[in-house]
């Protein structure tokens, strides 16, 4: 009796090896890959961008006297994607991890867009409904949607050791594309929630958010420019992402706190930037305050802004405020 409930026992623990390695098999089929002569784009250090960017928030700091950022409460990087085969770039505190809010949509709608290239994900009504309102509204029921189908793992109640392993590898699927394309120092398997993370989810997240979402605003600045350039997928599927973060600034609205009006949107408005135009997503919480945006001006300039505040999310003005030097920057060294 006790030699077959030694080999009962051992066959169970071949079987969950076994299980873990078959759903690794199966998940590598559906693993999400850099489209065919995909090529990163390289950013080249500019001491004038530097210049700029630093005079920037030195100016917003000084407007905003009461707003005191604390090492690891402000980043950002600025990216001057005028010519596509010299970027140029600069950044403040660029490599601080943060946790994105909702701007880590960006990073699923860029792999699903390519899922859907691949033919491994087949787009529907109600995936295309999920996907409007992931990034137009910043839903984050819909951005569970799409990391579900992503992934192929859903929410549920915590696992035993062996299958959650199988679980969280499948769930890593979107942190080993942006790897394979070199992306560093970001963890993008997360879902957004209005409120909190319950059973496996948390389990994900290690109970204590060792493992929330984190991204830089470097590799953030960089995902903007590859979409805005046509590299992160191919022609039609970056012009709907761009079509999906178009924000018009001066569309009428009651609530003047959303993507289009609260963030960069507002440096736009209050400088009556009528022919400015702006793609951008947002990300706030009751601690964090993002924005990533591309901007293109009458007079010619095309450039990435990144903003990353922590600890500060009531304050409305540092964003525009940053916004609005670079912009007065850019102009002057023409």
């Amino acid at each position: 009796m006790k030699k077959l409930l030694t080999i009962g026992v051992c066959f169970g623990i071949l079987f969950l090896f076994s299980s873990v390695g078959s759903a690794q098999r199966v998940a590598a089929k559906s693993e999400i890959v850099p489209q065919k002569g995909y090529k990163a784009v390289v950013v080249h250090e500019s001491p004038e961008l530097g210049a700029i960017l630093d005079s920037s928030i030195k100016a917003m700091l000084a407007k905003f006297p009461s707003v005191v950022y604390k090492p690891g409460e402000l980043s950002a990087t600025l990216l001057d994607v005028r010519d596509p085969m010299n970027i140029r770039g600069a950044q403040y505190n660029g490599e601080l991890k943060l946790y994105p809010a909702s701007v880590v949509k960006m990073y699923y709608l860029a792999a699903l867009e390519r899922q859907l290239e691949d033919g491994k994900v087949i787009m529907s009504p109600e995936l295309a409904r999920g996907v409007k309102d992931m990034i137009v509204d910043s839903s984050n029921e819909a951005t569970q949607y799409i990391l579900d189908v992503l992934t192929g793992t859903s929410s549920g109640s915590e696992l035993p050791s062996k299958e959650f392993a199988a679980w969280q590898y499948k769930r890593n699927r979107v942190n080993r594309y942006f790897s394979s394309m070199g992306y560093t120092d970001i963890n993008v398997n997360q879902k957004t929630f209005c409120e909190d993370a319950y059973g496996i989810e948390q389990q994900s997240r290690k109970y204590k958010g060792e493992n929330r979402n984190m991204l830089t605003t470097n590799a953030t600045a960089r995902l903007m420019a590859e979409i805005v350039l046509g590299r992160i997928a191919g022609p039609s599927g970056t012009a709907k992402m761009m079509e999906l973060m178009k924000r018009d600034p001066f569309a009428a609205t009651s609530d003047d706190g959303d993507q289009a009006h609260g963030f960069t949107g507002k440096m736009i408005i209050d400088r009556k930037m009528m022919d400015t135009m702006l793609w951008s997503k947002a990300g706030w919480t009751s601690k964090s305050r993002h924005d990533a945006a591309y901007i293109e001006t009458v007079d010619g300039q095309k450039f990435v802004l990144v903003i990353f505040t922590e600890n500060h999310a009531n304050e409305k003005g540092p964003i525009p405020a940053i916004a609005s030097g670079v912009i007065d920057g850019l102009r002057k060294g023409k």
